[in-house]
């Protein structure tokens, strides 16, 4: 019987993973077991090339050519805003539910809006941004010591001022 791809066919496959941690083998075993690929050394891969995101959750992109796995991470805009946060990585299976009430500046979000532009839905940064703290809002932290509704609607009303591009 044939194989079912071709080897030289270029697969990607994404995965949610935490940061710096070897996921377990028996969840990555299912959806890249058939591509010919060992989960032990792709959840390695995975563990090493997420060092920077240690204790977050973070999506990740597999692209599979050979039989080879190239990692490369795809940053969420939560997972981005807790980093901007700068807090300690905590143990998750002792910590659970992190209140995170730090404080961004507005120019760690236009960095992060950069970042998700493509990514985004609005038409111009300054939706994106909009979006951005969206999540802010969501994640529980604040920007430059208000509230991020606040600064959303600063902006809908043209006393903050979002550089275009």
């Amino acid at each position: 019987m044939p194989p079912k791809f071709d080897p030289n066919e270029i697969k990607i496959v994404f995965l949610r993973a935490v940061g710096g941690e070897v996921g377990a083998t028996s969840t990555l075993a299912p959806k890249i077991g058939p591509l010919g690929l060992s989960p032990k050394k792709v959840g390695d891969d995975i563990a090493k090339a997420t060092q920077d995101w240690k204790g977050l959750k973070i999506t990740v992109q597999l692209t599979i050519q050979n039989r080879q796995a190239k990692v490369s991470v795809v940053p969420s805009a939560s997972s981005m805003i807790i980093k901007a946060l700068k807090e300690p990585p905590r143990d998750r299976k002792k910590v659970k539910h992190v209140q995170h009430n730090g404080n961004v500046s507005l120019d760690e979000i236009i960095t992060i809006a950069r970042t998700m532009r493509e990514r985004s839905l609005a038409r111009d940064l300054a939706g994106t941004v909009k979006e951005i703290l969206g999540t802010a809002q969501s994640v529980g932290c604040t920007v430059e010591g208000s509230h991020p509704h606040d600064v959303i609607e600063s902006i809908n009303d043209g006393e903050t001022e979002i550089p275009e591009e």
